[in-house]
């Protein structure tokens, strides 16, 4: 979402009667590469971009087939095949190992198609939904958006087709895997949009500063409450989108927590975060990280218990207590990243292992089946193997 965000902006400051543009999209990859599905770019023909469909070794490429269809005015989808490390093609030694198709596609601000107007309304809207894109055909970059309620919120296939998206659409809220599927010879890219994650951080202590800070920078939506004033002054937290002073009864009103909505209580006050525990246990929120030791969380527990109040199975899945992923932090900064990378780890259904142990890709391929990351421990891991592979490209 972050992206979407940034390519909106930057595309509203381009003066449309001096300079012409074009979105690049990867809606396809084989193998290894640097971006998944789904990642964008927003070209210029003065040469500027912003966004990214690879680790930088694509754009330049992709900036001189913009140009071609910012004058021809009509959509392609490019192949690149990174297998070969000393790719002539493109002039560059890549050894990416994989196969990327990169549709690229004019933006003309006056078009009802104008892919920028789409995602406008996808970030007002800050709730998943469903869009389709065609890549290859006639019809190359339409586009259908649609919510989870199977509402069209924009359409510019034919009616058939429509039919046949719409019905494929709403299992990608259950797997998240985008994909590409063939209609009628058109070819098509399914995917799910999500909001931003949404933090709100429940005391507004020293440590929850750099929480704030890298949160942010991740293009999160980032909120602080406290029950003293004094504690969410704007000095302390300059990037935060809402500073609230809320006492803990008030929570369940003052607040909208959704499944998009994470929640870390940090606010060293052991009856504030207990009381605003028993609050978030009635929301949807999928993560609640409480800071300090686990017998803080055990005392907390027997008072439920006392008061009859028992958690649920789910509801021991989503605390995380202690908080954070353990990679020894001590100092706040440090602390401030084992618990966004935890968070990011939940939301995006990851054990926050590490890579060189992962089985599976990285990143996610065009592929049906499951992926599992076994999650291997450095003291227990077996020695690895290694071997030459033969390189090979088309």
């Amino acid at each position: 979402m972050k992206e979407l965000k940034i390519i909106v902006a930057a595309f509203k400051a381009i003066d449309g009667d001096l300079r012409k543009a074009a979105l690049a999209t990867v809606v396809r990859v084989h193998g290894s590469s640097y971006r998944s599905p789904g990642a964008r770019m927003l070209i210029t023909d003065d040469g500027r971009w912003v966004g990214s469909i690879s680790g930088g070794c694509l754009e330049g490429d992709a900036l001189r087939k913009a140009r071609q269809v910012m004058m021809d005015k009509k959509p392609m989808t490019v192949t690149y095949d990174t297998r070969e490390e000393s790719n002539q093609n493109l002039g560059i030694g890549l050894g990416c190992n994989g196969v990327i198709d990169v549709l690229i596609e004019p933006i003309e601000p006056s078009s009802p198609h104008n892919p920028i107007l789409l995602f406008e309304k996808i970030i007002s809207r800050n709730e998943p939904v469903l869009l389709a894109t065609a890549c290859k055909g006639e019809l190359t970059g339409s586009k259908l958006l649609m919510d989870e309620g199977r509402q069209l919120l924009f359409n510019g296939f034919s009616q058939d087709i429509t039919a046949l998206i719409t019905e494929d659409l709403p299992a990608l809220t259950d797997n998240r895997a985008s994909r590409i599927e063939t209609y009628n010879d058109t070819d098509v890219f399914l995917e799910l949009i999500q909001p931003a994650i949404s933090l709100i951080i429940f005391g507004g202590g020293f440590d929850a500063r750099p929480v704030s800070e890298l949160a942010k920078s991740l293009g999160w939506n980032v909120q602080v409450t406290d029950e003293c004033v004094a504690h969410i002054a704007p000095v302390f937290f300059p990037t935060a989108d809402k500073l609230s002073l809320c006492q803990r009864e008030f929570i369940d009103r003052d607040f909208t927590i959704t499944p998009y909505t994470a929640c870390v209580l940090m606010s060293h006050n052991y009856e504030y975060d207990r009381d605003v525990l028993k609050k978030l246990l009635n929301t949807e929120t999928p993560y609640i990280g409480l800071l300090g030791p686990r017998k803080r969380f055990d005392k907390m527990l027997d008072e439920f218990k006392k008061e009859g109040i028992t958690l649920s199975t789910n509801d021991l899945h989503r605390i995380h207590s202690p908080i954070g992923l353990d990679i020894g932090a001590e100092t706040p900064d440090e602390i401030a990243v084992s618990i966004v990378a935890e968070i990011q780890s939940k939301f995006t259904n990851r054990s926050g292992g590490f890579l060189k142990y992962r089985s599976s890709p990285i990143h996610q391929r065009d592929t049906k089946s499951d992926q599992i990351f076994k999650q291997v421990f450095l003291e227990n891991s077996p020695g690895v193997k290694s071997s030459k592979q033969k390189i090979s490209g088309h």
